[in-house]
């Protein structure tokens, strides 16, 4: 599944990044690679989605969320 159609409040784990290599060094740079904990906490009408990845907030937009392959982390 894509981050982009995951549910606001729910933990996903990252798959992989099929996204464009500047923008996946980027994204690894910030700490979401293979593997990583994702927690979904918005998204906005124009697209993008709210995360929380390793304590911290990040916006990224709706083509990128869409990029992301994600597993859902059952607890």
């Amino acid at each position: 599944m894509r981050l982009y159609d995951g549910a606001i409040g729910q933990s996903y784990q990252v798959v992989d990044l099929g996204l464009e290599d500047n923008i996946t060094r980027r994204l690894e740079s910030l700490g979401i690679n293979e593997g990583t904990r994702v927690e979904i906490f918005n998204k906005k009408r124009n697209g993008a989605v709210i995360i929380k990845v390793r304590g911290t907030r990040w916006a990224i937009g709706k083509q990128v969320a869409k990029g992301i392959d994600v597993k859902e982390i059952t607890q």
